[in-house]
């Protein structure tokens, strides 16, 4: 990835069009984040903001919060936590599940600690597309969120 640190230059040497700009967000895989440990918002943000074709878009630390803040806005991806200061991912996975109308239809990858096989069916039964648990398996959730940019953008 490369920094240009020159912010003058890059303002006056390629002056970019709205419909520009607009054409190139389309093209970004859009992530939200349902996370409630601070810490972790900070980590994954600063993340996931690091990844070519991937506009993070905010992140919530509870049910309510989330899927208000998702209806405003849809994404293509929601990763979900499912312990949550008010709520619980369950809840909107289901919320996701069962009102496409008003959420679209984003990708949801479940990032827990409660990484059994029972928390995993119950899940898929709200229609998860990937699980990953928070101790051992963040480089994979990096990896889901950059094959998922790569489809999203063609390439």
């Amino acid at each position: 990835m490369h920094y240009d640190t020159d912010s003058s230059r890059n303002k006056s040497r390629y002056p970019e069009t709205k419909a520009y700009q607009m054409a190139d967000n389309a093209s970004l895989l859009k992530v939200f984040l349902i996370e409630d440990s601070a810490l972790l918002q900070e980590l994954l943000s600063g993340m996931l903001s690091e990844l070519d074709g991937v506009q993070f878009c905010g992140c919530a630390d509870g049910e309510s919060e989330a899927l208000r803040m998702l209806a405003d806005n849809p994404v293509d991806l929601v990763i979900i936590d499912i312990e949550l200061k008010q709520g619980s991912g369950i809840g909107v996975l289901d919320a996701l599940q069962t009102d496409s109308s008003r959420y679209g239809n984003p990708r949801k990858a479940v990032l827990t600690n409660y990484a059994h096989a029972s928390m995993r069916q119950r899940c898929e039964r709200f229609g998860m597309d990937a699980f990953f648990d928070k101790s051992l398996h963040l480089n994979q959730l990096i990896d889901y969120v950059v094959d998922a940019a790569q489809q999203k953008s063609g390439a």
